[in-house]
């Protein structure tokens, strides 16, 4: 495919679909805090924020599944109504076969609680030919009202893949599938997404994951990040100066980008601590402490992450 001229995308003034994955909190003695996670699951709510639960923010592949459902059912309560994510994750390992009843199970499970599931990726299904892939989503459509698909860097996941233009399109021509959250950290192929979307299926939602590029959403890309479970309230402002058309997004998006690329910086699975601490500095948890098979951040972070909240003003010295 030819290289895309991104100003050719720009869409201006446009109201954007913000999703945040909720980060799931720890207790000093090690268990979830889960007073923490219903008023974090609340509070982005209330910024205007879709929360999207049971994904990489919230430890889904190192948690069992009693806890997954714990977040489930805790979320359908919180929310009482409104709409919420949720990941639709299948452990597997190398070399096994797509498990479709296993993603059967996740997905009943989601939209019983009224949630839109999004399919996580696993080798079962990453590992097959395009065609194959396709087909196994298609077994899920067969099954499921409407879902997400997902597309993941194995800089986050080694079961992770990003497809080939094909078989997102692919993807793309199953109704039930109404949008895909692109998660490659680089421009080009979420670039490329947005103009075969615009192309085949104006309706079809490109989400981005690039947490090293939030301002994908200037091209038409809604998003669905982790870097906003550190600040939903901002990113909502920042969506409303877009919306707008105010230049105050300008500077914004620029404050959190460089939290985003301070965050994720490798190893990228660290960006939980990080929001842990910076959490913590805003008073919004009550520790940073993570799970505890998760890749940590040195001390030494606090400083920077402070100087970064007072830029944008959400904490003082």
């Amino acid at each position: 495919m030819s290289p895309i001229d991104p100003n050719s995308l720009l869409q201006r003034c446009r109201m954007v679909t913000g999703i945040s994955a909720i980060l799931l909190p720890f207790t000093e003695t090690g268990e979830i805090d889960w007073k923490s996670f219903d008023l974090h699951v609340k509070r982005t709510v209330d910024a205007g924020l879709t929360p999207a639960v049971n994904m990489d923010t919230g430890y889904v592949n190192l948690i069992d599944q009693t806890t997954r459902d714990q977040v489930l059912e805790r979320t359908t309560h919180i929310l009482s109504g409104q709409q919420f994510i949720a990941g639709a994750f299948v452990s597997d390992r190398d070399g096994d076969h797509f498990q479709r009843d296993a993603y059967l199970k996740q997905l009943a499970a989601i939209q019983e609680r009224g949630g839109t599931p999004i399919v996580f990726q696993s080798y079962g299904l990453t590992r097959q030919p395009g065609p194959e892939i396709i087909s196994s989503y298609q077994q899920l459509a067969d099954a499921c009202d409407r879902f997400l698909g997902f597309e993941l860097t194995t800089d986050l996941a080694p079961f992770g893949a990003i497809y080939d233009l094909e078989t997102f399109a692919g993807l793309m021509s199953i109704q039930q599938c109404v949008g895909v959250k692109h998660s490659s950290f680089h421009r080009e192929p979420e670039w490329q997404r947005l103009a075969l979307r615009n192309r085949l299926r104006p309706d079809f939602v490109v989400y981005t994951g690039n947490d090293f590029a939030i301002d994908m959403i200037m091209y038409g890309s809604d998003y669905l990040l982790g870097l906003s479970t550190f600040a939903p309230d901002l990113f909502a402002l920042r969506d409303k100066y877009w919306a707008s058309g105010d230049s105050r997004f300008y500077e914004l998006n620029d404050q959190l980008q460089y939290l985003g690329n301070f965050a994720f910086r490798s190893p990228s699975p660290g960006y939980k601590h990080s929001a842990a601490q910076f959490l913590k500095l805003r008073s919004w948890i009550g520790t940073d402490r993570t799970h505890p098979a998760s890749v940590h951040r040195p001390e030494s972070d606090l400083e920077i992450l402070r100087e970064i909240g007072v830029r944008l003003n959400v904490m003082t010295r």
